[in-house]
C-alpha cells in the first residue's frame, strides 16, 4: 500500500509525459505553433514535477528517473524529425563519404554532374532544401564519422539511417548522464541537477528527436571535464579535441583554461610548459581528425561556409536585431555584412578578458566562466537555433545559475517563425524570449553579488 502511495503520482506523471512525447513525435507539424508550444509547455511542467517533486538522493530513484529519460528518447526511435530538415544533409554527407567523395568539396546541387549513384539522392536533396543543398558541408570530421556509420548500416533507407543516428545520440546522452553525475558529486552539488539536462524535453526533442549532434559534442566535453578535475590532462586534451571535431563551439573555451594551469591547489606540477602541451595535444587531435580531408579547396570551402553564419544568416538573434534596427534607421539597409565582422571580435575580446582577469583556478570558477562565455557569444550572434542552447544548459547544471534552464523553455518560441504560409519571424516573441532570459540572468548575477562578502569576491 505504501509502495502504491509513494509511486502513484510518479506513475501518472510518467504516463502523461509518454503520451505527450508520442504526440510530439508522430502527430505534430512544425507549422502548428500553438499545438507545439502547448505540448512543450506541458512537458516542461511535467519535467519540473519529475525533478523537483519526485527526485530523492536514494539510488533507486536516480536510476528510475534515468530509465524514464531513456524511455522518452526511445519513443522517437522510428519518427522522422519534424522540426528540422538538417538530417537530410547528414545522410547525404554520410553516403557521399561512403562513395569515397569528400563532402567538403562537393555541394548536393552538383550531384547531376557527379558520376556516382547515391540511394534516394533526389529525396535527400529535396528534403534538405535549396539553401542547404547549395553550400559545402560545414560539419567537422567526427560528426561526419557518425554520418558514415549511418550510411554503412542503413545506406539505402532514410528511416534506417535516422534510427542509427538517433541511437548514437541516445548513447551520448547516457554518457553525459554518467559523467555529469560524477562531476556533480565532485563539486558537491545536488545530483538531481543532471536531470535538468537528461529529462529536459528541450534536450529530448531537439537532440534525440531532431538529430542534432550537440549531445555528442557535449559527451566528449563533459567527459573531458570529468578527467580534468581528476588531473588527467593528456586525455582531457584529447577529448576536447574530439569534441571540437564534432562541433567547433568548444574552441570558445580554450582561452579560459589559461589560469587553470597556474593553480597550485590543483597540482604543483602545472606551469606554462604544461599549458602549451595541453593546447598542443588539442591541436594535434583536431589536426589528425581533419587530416583525411585537408586541401586548399577544403580550407576555402569550409571557411566560407562557416562565415555564412556570421555575415548572411539571421534567426532568433537578440543584440544583433537591435543593432540591425539601428542600422536601418541610420543608413537604410541591413548592415549584417559589417556587423557580422565586428561582433566576432567583440566576442573574442570578452572571452579573453574572462581568461585574463577572472580567477579560473577552481572547477566551479572555470565552469561558470565557460557558461558566461558561451552565453555572451550566443547573445551577440546573428543566428541562434534552439538546439544551440544545449551547451549553456549543461554548463548551468554544474553551477548555481538557472537562466539557461529558463532559456531552454523560451527558445521554443522561435518556432513561431515557421507558419503554414512560410517563414515569418515574430520579433515580439523573440524580444519576449530574451527579455526574460536576460532579466533572470541579471537577477541571478545580482543575487550572487549580494551573497558575496565583498565585490572583490564576486564570482559570475
Amino acid at each position: 500500500m505504501n509502495f502504491i502511495k509513494t509511486y502513484k503520482n510518479l506513475f501518472l506523471v510518467t504516463v502523461a509525459s509518454t503520451v505527450l512525447y508520442f504526440g510530439f513525435a508522430y502527430y505534430l507539424e512544425r507549422s502548428e505553433f500553438v499545438k507545439l508550444i502547448s505540448l512543450y509547455s506541458a512537458l516542461f511542467f511535467l519535467t519540473y514535477l519529475f525533478i523537483e517533486k519526485h527526485f530523492t538522493q536514494h539510488r533507486k530513484k536516480f536510476w528510475l528517473l534515468s530509465s524514464f529519460g531513456i524511455v522518452f528518447r526511445v519513443i522517437f526511435i522510428v519518427a522522422i524529425p519534424n522540426l528540422s530538415q538538417d538530417f537530410y544533409r547528414f545522410l547525404w554527407d554520410g553516403r557521399l563519404l561512403l562513395q569515397g567523395l569528400n563532402p567538403y568539396l562537393y555541394t548536393p546541387d552538383s550531384f547531376s554532374v557527379l558520376n556516382i549513384s547515391i540511394p534516394q539522392a533526389q529525396q535527400l536533396i529535396a528534403g534538405m532544401g535549396e539553401l542547404n543543398a547549395s553550400h559545402y558541408s560545414n560539419y567537422p570530421p567526427i560528426n561526419q564519422l557518425c554520418f558514415v556509420i549511418a550510411a554503412l548500416f542503413a545506406g539505402k533507407s532514410i528511416l534506417g539511417s535516422v534510427i542509427v543516428l538517433r541511437l548514437l545520440i541516445i548513447f551520448a546522452d547516457i554518457g553525459i548522464l554518467y559523467f555529469g553525475s560524477k562531476i556533480l558529486k565532485q563539486l558537491k552539488l545536488p545530483r538531481k541537477n543532471i536531470f535538468w539536462y537528461f529529462l529536459n524535453p528541450f534536450i529530448i526533442i531537439e537532440l534525440t528527436g531532431n538529430l542534432h549532434f550537440e549531445g555528442v559534442m557535449l559527451f566528449f566535453f563533459v567527459w573531458a571535464l570529468y578527467l580534468l578535475f581528476k588531473r588527467k590532462w593528456f586525455w582531457t586534451a584529447v577529448l576536447i579535441g574530439l569534441s571540437i571535431s564534432v562541433k567547433l563551439l568548444p574552441l570558445l573555451f580554450l582561452p579560459i583554461f589559461l589560469k587553470w594551469f597556474s593553480n597550485k591547489e590543483v597540482s604543483t606540477a602545472l606551469n606554462f610548459t604544461s599549458l602549451v602541451k595541453f593546447y598542443s595535444i588539442i591541436g594535434v587531435t583536431i589536426l589528425i581528425t581533419f587530416l583525411p580531408f585537408l586541401s586548399l579547396s577544403f580550407i576555402q570551402n569550409f571557411a566560407a561556409t562557416i562565415g555564412l553564419w556570421f555575415q548572411n544568416f539571421e534567426f532568433n538573434a537578440s543584440v544583433y536585431y537591435v543593432i540591425r534596427w539601428i542600422g536601418f534607421q541610420i543608413v537604410g539597409w541591413n548592415i549584417i555584412a559589417t556587423v557580422g565582422k565586428i561582433l566576432p571580435i567583440v566576442i573574442i575580446l570578452f572571452i579573453l578578458s574572462i581568461a585574463v582577469f577572472k580567477n579560473n583556478q577552481m572547477p566551479q570558477q572555470l565552469l561558470t566562466s565557460m557558461l558566461f562565455a558561451v552565453s555572451i557569444y550566443f547573445l551577440l550572434s546573428t543566428t541562434i537555433h534552439p538546439w544551440y542552447v544545449a551547451t549553456p544548459l549543461i554548463l548551468a547544471v554544474f553551477t548555481n545559475y538557472k537562466f539557461p534552464i529558463v532559456w531552454s523553455f523560451l527558445v521554443f518560441l522561435s518556432y513561431s517563425a515557421y507558419g503554414v504560409n512560410g517563414f515569418d519571424e515574430q520579433l515580439w516573441l523573440v524580444a519576449l524570449e530574451y527579455i526574460i532570459v536576460v532579466s533572470v540572468a541579471i537577477y541571478e548575477i545580482r543575487k550572487s553579488y549580494i551573497a558575496s562578502s565583498s565585490p572583490k569576491n564576486f564570482k559570475i
